[in-house]
C-alpha cells in the first residue's frame, strides 16, 4: 500500500500536465523541469534516507516522511507560478527519498533470505499498480474536481497511512507483540545471521562510492529508471498528443504498461526465488536482470515503428515489462551486499536511477525539440538497457561491499 501512494502521489503531475500548464502558464519544456524537479530532489536525499532507515529504525522514519510527502502533495494545489511549482515538487522529492530505502531495510529485519525476491517484486508491482490506477482515475477526478482539489485529497490518503503504520509495525519481528512465537522463530531463524533492528555503527560515504557492487550497481539503475520514468512522466502526454485522444482513454491506455511493469516485478521476483533455492545465488540476481534489460531494449526501439497508439502501447508494455524485471534482483543485491547497512546501500543504488529519472524528463521534450523527433528518446534508452546488461555480468551478490 505504501508503494501505490507513493506512485499515485508521483505520477498525479503527469495526469495533471494540462491542467498545470494551463493555469500556471506553463510550456512543455517549463514542465519538463516541474517533473525533473521531483527527480533531483528524490535522488539527492537517497542515501542520507537509506542512512536514517538504518540508525533510526523503519517505523520511525517511515511514518515521518509519510506524513511529509503526503502534506505536500496537498501543499501542491497552492503553486501560483512556474518557480513555485518547481519548488514545492523539488521537496516533495526529497520527502518522498526514504521510501524505497525504508523498505529494504523492512526486508532485511523481516524477510527470509530466499523469500526476498519476491517480495521485492510484489512491494515494487504496487508502485506500477499505484501508478496505473492512477492515470485514469485521476484524469477523472481533475475533470470532475479539478486538479488543486485532487492533490488535497491525494495528501489526506497518504496521511492515514502514516497514522496506520506507526500504530501497527514493529521494526523487528521480535518487538511485534501481534506476531506469533512460531513464525516468529522461523523469521530469525532464516533471515541473514546476525541481522539487528538497526545499524550499530554509521557506514562512511567513501566506502560506499569506493565499492564496485556500488558503482555498478548504481549504473545499471540509471539505464532502469531511464526507461520507466518516461511511463510516468511523458507517456501520458506522449499518447495523447501523439494519437489525438482525450485525457482518459490516453490515461487507460498509458496504465497498461504500467500494469506490464507490475507483472515484470511478480515474474522477476519468482524466478529470483526459485533460482536462489537451487544454489545459485549470483546467477539469481544476474539472469533476471539480464533479460529484464534486453527486452527493455527490444521493446523501445520497436515502439518507434508502431503505426497505432495500441502497437505503440504493445511494445512499450514489453519494454516497462523488462524494466521491471531488473527490480527484484537489484534491491534484493542490495540487501545480499548491504547487509545491516542495507538502507545505505539500497538508497545510493536509487540516487543514481533517479538522476536517470531527472534526466528523463528533461531528454524527452530536449531531444525532441533537437531532432524534430520522439525516436531519439526511445534510441538512446535502449542503448542504456544493452550497457546495462553487460554491467551485470560484473556484479558479485554474494560479497559484502566493503570485499568488492
Amino acid at each position: 500500500m505504501l508503494a501505490v501512494i507513493l506512485y499515485m502521489d508521483r505520477v498525479c503531475v503527469s495526469a495533471a500536465k494540462d491542467a498545470i500548464a494551463k493555469d500556471l502558464d506553463l510550456t512543455d519544456p517549463q514542465m519538463g523541469w516541474v517533473l525533473s524537479a521531483f527527480a533531483l530532489g528524490y535522488a539527492l536525499l537517497q542515501t542520507p534516507s537509506g542512512i536514517m532507515a538504518d540508525r533510526l529504525g523503519p517505523r520511525k522514519m517511515l511514518f515521518f516522511i509519510v506524513t511529509l510527502w503526503s502534506t505536500l502533495t496537498a501543499v501542491t494545489s497552492f503553486a501560483w507560478n512556474y518557480i513555485s511549482m518547481i519548488t514545492i515538487r523539488f521537496l516533495f522529492g526529497a520527502g518522498e527519498a526514504g521510501a524505497f530505502p525504508g523498505m529494504s531495510r523492512v526486508v532485511y529485519n523481516w524477510i527470509p533470505q530466499k523469500e526476498r525476491g519476491l517480495v521485492t517484486g510484489i512491494n515494487f508491482s504496487g508502485s506500477r499498480l499505484g501508478a496505473a490506477f492512477a492515470l485514469p482515475v485521476i484524469a477523472w477526478m481533475i475533470q470532475s474536481y479539478g486538479w488543486k482539489e485532487t492533490f488535497i485529497k491525494l495528501g489526506i490518503l497518504g496521511i492515514v497511512w502514516a497514522v496506520i503504520w506507526i500504530i501497527i509495525f514493529r521494526d523487528g519481528p521480535e518487538e511485534h507483540p501481534m506476531l506469533s512465537q512460531k513464525e516468529k522463530d522461523y523469521i530469525l531463524e532464516h533471515r541473514t545471521p546476525r541481522a539487528t533492528t538497526v545499524a550499530k555503527e554509521k557506514v562512511p560515504l567513501s566506502k560506499l562510492f569506493s565499492s564496485t557492487n556500488i558503482v555498478l550497481l548504481m549504473i545499471q539503475y540509471f539505464c532502469s529508471n531511464f526507461t520507466f520514468f518516461f511511463a510516468l512522466t511523458w507517456l501520458f502526454p506522449y499518447v495523447k498528443k501523439q494519437y489525438t485522444l482525450d485525457s482518459v482513454a490516453a490515461g487507460w491506455l498509458a496504465a497498461v504498461p504500467l500494469v506490464a511493469g507490475a507483472m515484470g516485478n511478480w515474474f522477476a521476483g519468482w524466478l529470483t526465488d526459485y533460482l536462489y533455492q537451487r544454489g545459485q545465488l549470483r546467477q539469481s540476481r544476474i539472469i533476471p536482470a539480464s533479460i529484464g534489460f534486453g527486452l527493455a531494449a527490444i521493446g523501445l526501439i520497436l515502439s518507434i515503428y508502431a503505426q497505432s497508439a495500441t502497437t505503440a502501447i504493445a511494445f512499450l508494455s514489453i519494454a516497462l515489462f523488462g524494466a521491471d524485471m531488473t527490480l527484484p534482483p537489484s534491491w534484493a543485491v542490495c540487501v545480499d551486499t548491504g547487509r545491516q547497512h542495507s538502507g545505505a546501500v539500497s538508497g545510493t543504488m536509487n540516487m543514481a536511477g533517479n538522476l536517470g529519472a531527472f534526466l528523463t524528463s528533461l531528454a524527452f521534450p530536449y531531444l525532441q525539440a533537437l531532432t524534430g523527433s520522439t525516436s531519439t528518446f526511445f534510441i538512446v534508452g535502449g542503448v542504456l538497457n544493452l550497457i546495462a546488461v553487460f554491467v551485470w555480468q560484473k556484479i558479485q551478490s554474494e560479497k559484502y561491499f566493503e570485499e568488492y
